[in-house]
């Protein structure tokens, strides 16, 4: 591999590493705008492991705005990236690229002092008196692994698949 290769092969891989940071910041923040432009126009996602469904990345869209307004916080910490770039004849990056990783998401049920409207603000907790001390700790926690598929487009690397593949989940009841 050359020096010019292995130069494109990082770079490559760390704008991968950001497109998954990037999905990961747009469900948290609620940003569905944002969501969907991290994917190619024919994008699939799959939540149905997670109790959730799977198709185009519009259809799956709308449905999280809808679905995490019964979560006013959430993280979503993604660790263990193993990326993987197609390559070449000749040893040069190609233009797809899988990653799996861990996922760990611990959320907060809206309950009856929440408003969940689904923006940034509300997300952040920068209404006045939303989501501070321990009522924003996490009463819900699922964790698993994510497939994510990309492909190198116009714009930069884009998904073109995710698959959720939930291992486990804990669900704390709310203290009286």
């Amino acid at each position: 591999m050359t020096q010019r290769a292995e130069h494109t092969t990082v770079m490559d891989r760390l704008a991968i590493d950001d497109l998954v940071t990037g999905y990961a910041i747009a469900v948290d923040d609620g940003d569905w705008t944002a969501y969907r432009a991290l994917f190619v126009p024919e994008g699939r996602v799959d939540y149905r492991s997670a109790g959730g469904i799977a198709g185009s990345v519009t259809v799956v869209a709308d449905w999280l705005a809808e679905m995490m307004r019964r979560f006013p916080v959430r993280q979503h910490l993604i660790v263990n990236r193993r990326i993987g770039i197609e390559l070449r004849d000749g040893g040069a990056p190609g233009d797809t690229a899988t990653v799996q990783a861990d996922y760990l998401n611990p959320m907060h049920l809206a309950g009856p002092h929440d408003a969940p409207t689904g923006t940034a603000a509300d997300l952040h907790g920068t209404r006045a008196g939303a989501n501070t001390g321990a009522a924003a700790a996490p009463n819900y926690t699922c964790a698993g692994r994510y497939a994510f598929a990309a492909r190198r487009a116009p714009e930069g690397w884009r998904l073109s698949e995710v698959v959720v593949h939930e291992k486990w989940r804990q669900l704390v009841p709310a203290r009286s």
